[in-house]
């Protein structure tokens, strides 16, 4: 990869475009857009009446997509809102056009809930008599079929209405406030005598910086200012995870707090936990890279601020540009049409690169509809890792890209198949990088990176659901804050065991996760993608040329299919624990290979 030297103008960091969505927010744009909106959804609504067991399959069939129009109206005014406000958390237009949006769009779904609970009412054979045949309607069938994996789930229509009205003035509100609290926060670091004020993501910068005082001093300083919120971040956490327990183990009747995300992802129970435990079983692997990274680094012990050390000794920067060329580069060897999808994202300039105080922290691709190319927001700050970040989100757009063929319904792929083709790119660059490289060195450090990132992904990420299981028990059996960090400090005990020192300051790290938060449970598809995509791997490299087809045809499938079904074409039981265990025995092989590099 090239470092800092001269910067082209090819690329530069950038804020995105957003006028493919709205032309701008003013409020005749946005009146005309609601007007337009709301003569859909009257027209729609209108179908009420014609909704019989024994109706016309045709006119389902035009009702189907006259839904599937209104959709996509909805997702994009939807979308805009969330973006806008993504890009600037502090802009009280953003909050308030955002706002205005939720409102509307959770009264328009109130007032069309109707339809998906009818279709989940009629038994088996009434269903199967009106679903759309021929293979032209192939989304609105699967569509159709997998609401119906809830309707065990779901309630009567004026409780759905009444649950999606306190939802939009209750707990998505204190989520929103847990955003825009935790967007606000502001960080200090001295470096070389200077004092900088950076947002997170600059501050977290550090933790991947040589110098073990600068790694320490982010780490200390992030959970400094994150302590002075805790207890009401913890508060917040706890309103989350009674809300929850309420509504889907309450009244809906889930089995657990972690069978809603498994059925939303559908997801056998079974396969999760086989993930779980594999990944509980295997923590010692990890356990054993820190001890040898501490030997790399030259001290005896790691500390848990060292864990993403790099082995190399300078702070490399690399130039936005020669990220974006070598990423693309890197697609244009693996697939020429991989390269043509990630490219659009900048021509169409649909990414937000730039780093500014108020913007949302992190990374995410936002797929809007079919006919759209994905926007893409990171805060790009010039180091190595922000280019594997890069690499990662393409990797979600590429994914959207070849699934674009499909319905609004169905274009998007479940939760845990989501990761695929986003840490497939990452891997992908790795291995780029490093048959480029023949110097030893910068192997090992490579190499490091990788397992740096697969500890990140897959253990970090299991750990979190394990502690979320056992908090959401603690939260409803009374516990206070205080045993919450203390459960969490458990948690981080038994994944690191002894490999490490641990500060204490690390009792707040939960507090700072958005995701168990906002999406909870959510990040058993870290673990998911990244195992699933390290057998894939291995396949590619026995396979070589004769395993692309059958790759990107598993991208184009997006949502279209369950899970199970597409896995099970690429002959993966998700459900054996040897499965998993696969996945890590690569991340082995890989901890054995920089243990024997010589330099």
């Amino acid at each position: 990869m090239t470092t800092m030297t001269v910067e082209t103008k090819q690329y530069q960091p950038a804020r995105w475009d957003l006028t493919e969505l709205l032309p701008e927010p003013s409020e005749p744009v946005i009146a005309e857009r609601l007007a337009a909106l709301e003569e859909a959804v009257q027209a729609f609504v209108a179908n009420r009446a014609k909704l019989k067991p024994d109706m016309d399959p045709d006119e389902f069939l035009a009702m189907m997509r006259q839904y599937e129009t209104l959709l996509e109206r909805i997702y994009v005014l939807g979308s805009f809102g969330q973006l806008w406000f993504s890009e600037n958390t502090q802009s009280s237009e953003a909050l308030t056009y955002r706002n205005r949006m939720q409102q509307v769009l959770i009264g328009i779904q109130n007032r069309t809930l109707f339809f998906d609970l009818w279709w989940k009412e009629l038994d088996d054979e009434q269903a199967a008599a009106l679903l759309p045949q021929g293979p032209e309607y192939a989304d609105f069938r699967h569509y159709l079929q997998d609401l119906r994996r809830t309707k065990p789930f779901t309630l009567d229509e004026k409780s759905e209405q009444l649950i999606n009205t306190k939802d939009a003035n209750g707990i998505d509100a204190v989520l929103t406030l847990y955003s825009m609290l935790t967007n606000r926060l502001e960080f200090t670091i001295t470096v070389d005598g200077e004092t900088k004020t950076l947002t997170r993501d600059a501050l977290m910068g550090y933790a991947h910086s040589p110098r073990p005082e600068l790694r320490a001093a982010a780490y200390q300083e992030l959970y400094r200012v994150y302590e002075k919120e805790a207890n009401i971040l913890a508060q917040i956490y706890a309103n989350r995870v009674r809300d929850w327990y309420n509504e889907q183990v309450g009244l809906r009747q889930y089995s657990s707090p972690i069978a809603v995300r498994n059925v939303s992802n559908d997801i056998p129970d079974a396969a999760v936990d086989a993930l779980l435990d594999v990944c509980r079983a295997n923590a010692g692997l990890f356990q054993r890279y820190f001890k040898l990274k501490a030997g790399w680094l030259g001290v005896e012990k790691l500390r848990r601020y060292d864990i993403y050390a790099p082995l190399a000794k300078s702070d490399r920067q690399i130039y936005y540009a020669d990220a974006v060329e070598t990423v693309l580069d890197t697609f244009e060897h693996f697939h020429p049409s991989v390269a043509k999808q990630a490219a659009r994202v900048f021509e169409q300039q649909h990414i937000h690169s730039e780093v500014q105080k108020g913007k949302r922290g992190g990374a995410f691709c936002a797929t809007v509809l079919p006919s759209m190319t994905p926007w893409v927001l990171m805060n790009y700050t010039g180091r190595v890792r922000d280019v594997a970040t890069l690499a990662h989100e393409l990797g979600h757009a590429i994914h959207s890209m070849a699934a674009e063929n499909h319905s609004v319904l169905t274009q998007h792929p479940t939760l845990p198949l989501a990761e695929t083709a986003s840490v497939f790119a990452e891997i992908l660059l790795t291995e780029r990088m490093l048959a480029d490289e023949k110097d030893p060195l910068v192997r090992r450090e490579l190499l490091a990176a990788s397992v740096d990132d697969m500890y990140a992904t897959v253990i970090r990420q299991a750990y979190f659901v394990m502690f979320e299981r056992a908090a959401h028990a603690a939260i409803m059996d009374n516990k206070s804050p205080s045993e919450l960090y203390a459960l969490y400090m458990e948690n981080l005990r038994e994944q690191f065991g002894d490999s490490l020192e641990l500060a204490p300051e690390f009792q707040y790290e939960w507090v700072s996760i958005p995701h168990i938060y906002q999406t909870p449970f959510y990040c058993y598809a870290y673990s998911f993608g990244q195992l699933l995509v390290l057998a894939l791997y291995r396949r590619y490299q026995q396979q070589g040329e004769a395993f692309k087809p059958g790759y990107l045809k598993m991208l184009a499938y997006g949502g279209s299919a369950r899970p199970e079904e597409i896995l099970h074409e690429a002959n993966i039981d998700i459900t054996d624990p040897a499965f998993w265990q696969g996945g890590f025995d690569v991340i082995r092989d890989m901890i054995d290979e920089l243990e024997a590099i010589k330099l």
